[in-house]
């Protein structure tokens, strides 16, 4: 018998669990929501091992499993939540401005203007416009906000 079989056959439950322990300790340090759902698969694969002890073949391929199950689940898990707590427009303000209208204190000159919108003065784009226009912000162009007059 080779070492390495020693090795994984002496694992037994308290291995896969403290190996599972140490896979949440290396996601504390590195974060990513990935070594985390090694570590479940490892828990998991200790349970398993506490209810009907296994060759250590049928551990690693349980291991693998479990792993390649638990990644696809914690990834679907992890959209799932994003998408409901997140603010997907965090990182790109100008976008949550689209399709509001706001009244230009400045005038647009030659295609280039300033428009104050909360507590931001946005450099805006659109054809030339006197102050106090109602203008239809419509979209973003990298750090300028495109307007038109509103209807």
């Amino acid at each position: 018998m080779s070492t390495f079989e020693q090795i994984f056959q002496g694992l037994g439950a308290w291995g896969w669990w403290f190996s599972g322990i140490l896979l949440f300790g290396v996601e504390v340090l590195v974060p990513g929501t990935f070594f985390l759902w090694f570590g479940v698969a490892a828990i998991l694969v200790g349970v398993v091992n506490l209810i009907e002890p296994l060759a250590w073949q049928t551990n690693i391929i349980l291991f693998a499993v479990l792993s390649v199950i638990s990644v696809i689940a914690g990834r679907w898990f992890m959209r799932r939540r994003e998408s409901a707590f997140g603010d997907p427009g965090l990182n790109r303000r100008g976008s949550r401005y689209a399709g509001h209208i706001y009244v230009l204190k400045d005038p647009i000159v030659s295609g280039t203007g300033w428009l104050s919108v909360d507590d931001t003065v946005w450099q805006i784009s659109g054809p030339d416009l006197p102050a106090g226009t109602r203008v239809l912000v419509e979209g973003v162009e990298g750090v300028r906000l495109r307007v038109r007059q509103a209807d």
